[in-house]
């Protein structure tokens, strides 16, 4: 796998040890060198339908101020890994925005849309199709890398949300498993099992999904 999208923790780790001596230009470094990791982590997860009323970077700053309000209680009972506690933070916002916007965007904008990251079509994507694909998944019409991206992220995309939220933190977010299994409040041994189905469900999805192109991608932020 690629590099994790969170920065290098013995960097995050200094300045904690920096924010806890009370030096606020180490505050603002912290939050700040986690902002482009956040944002990543919330367009993978925030439905399209809701990205067209909520700015991303709103979602973002929203969780950086939250953070900030509550960093003094966490440098004094750091339960878990600083990057875990952003996330939890962030998906807490997700959550919100969903709540406030999703019904009306339901019915505005139409379901068949591809997932929310599918504009980026990076080597993520790519070194799943690779894991995924055999002779069996790949028809003569998938000639192209960008093609088979596109169907990988469709494919993702209509996993129920614990197989999805899986496969975004192990391929998106190139979490190992343990720092999966903490996120998720799981031991290491059922994380893998886990990962392990999510993807047997994902190759099923995309072999039903390439015998019929047609087929929508609904999105299930719930499940």
């Amino acid at each position: 796998m690629n590099q994790s999208i969170w920065p290098q923790s013995e960097e995050t780790t200094e300045l904690l040890a920096q924010a806890r001596q009370g030096k606020d230009d180490a505050i603002d470094n912290l939050l700040e060198r986690h902002r482009g990791s956040l944002r990543r982590m919330i367009q993978l997860r925030l439905d399209h339908k809701v990205q067209r009323r909520v700015d991303v970077s709103d979602v973002v700053q929203d969780v950086l101020v939250e953070a900030n309000r509550r960093l003094s209680q966490y440098l004094d009972n750091p339960v878990m890994n600083f990057q875990l506690w952003l996330r939890q933070i962030a998906k807490d916002r997700i959550i919100d925005a969903h709540r406030r916007h999703r019904g009306s965007a339901k019915r505005s904008v139409d379901r068949e849309q591809p997932m929310a990251a599918a504009a980026n079509q990076d080597h993520s994507t790519i070194e799943l199709a690779a894991q995924l694909r055999d002779p069996g998944l790949t028809p003569a019409a998938i000639a192209t890398q960008k093609e088979i991206a596109v169907q990988v992220e469709k494919a993702v995309y209509r996993l129920k949300g614990n197989d999805r939220e899986i496969i975004l933190m192990r391929h998106y977010e190139q979490m190992s498993n343990v720092e999966a299994a903490e996120a998720l409040g799981l031991a290491e041994p059922a994380a893998s099992m886990r990962y392990l189905r999510a993807l047997r469900r994902l190759r099923s999805i995309l072999d039903d999904q390439l015998s019929d192109p047609s087929s929508p991608a609904k999105f299930d932020v719930d499940a």
